[in-house]
C-alpha cells in the first residue's frame, strides 16, 4: 500500500504563488506514475499534471506555463509549483499514483490512478 499526504495549500492572491507537496510513505520502491488533480464545487475532478516514472511531465492546457510537476525520489516527495494563480485555479488539489511507469494519458485520468490523498484546498482570490 502507498500513502498519499498533501500539504502547502492556502488563500492567495491572483497572480501569487503557491508550491504543494505530497507525502509518499509504504511501498514506495515501485515505479509509479505520479499526478496531480484538482475538483471545484460543483465540477467534475479534473487531471492538471503528470509526472512518469522516468520523470517524463505532461500538463493540461489551462495550466501550461504556470505550473510545474517535480519530485525528490529521495525524500518521496511530489511537488506542484503553481505560479500566475488565477480565481479559476481554486479548487481542492489531490495528489495520486499510479503502479507502473506509464502514466498512459496525455491529461491524467483518475480512472487509472490507484492511490489517492485527501486533498489541499487552494483558494485564489481577485
Amino acid at each position: 500500500q502507498l500513502q498519499l499526504v498533501e500539504s502547502g495549500g492556502g488563500s492567495v492572491q491572483a497572480g501569487g504563488s503557491l508550491r504543494l507537496s505530497c507525502a509518499a510513505s509504504g511501498y514506495t520502491s515501485s515505479r509509479y506514475c505520479m499526478a496531480w488533480f484538482r475538483q471545484a464545487p460543483g465540477k467534475e475532478r479534473e487531471g492538471v499534471a503528470s509526472i512518469d516514472a522516468d520523470g517524463f511531465t505532461r500538463y493540461a492546457d489551462s495550466v501550461k506555463g504556470r505550473f510545474a510537476i517535480s519530485e525528490d525520489n529521495a525524500k518521496n516527495t511530489l511537488y506542484l509549483q503553481m505560479n500566475s494563480l488565477k480565481p479559476e485555479d481554486s479548487a481542492m488539489y489531490y495528489c495520486a499514483a499510479r503502479r507502473g511507469s506509464s502514466c498512459l494519458y496525455d491529461v491524467p485520468r483518475e480512472f487509472v490512478y490507484n492511490y489517492w490523498g485527501q486533498g489541499t484546498q487552494v483558494t485564489v482570490s481577485s
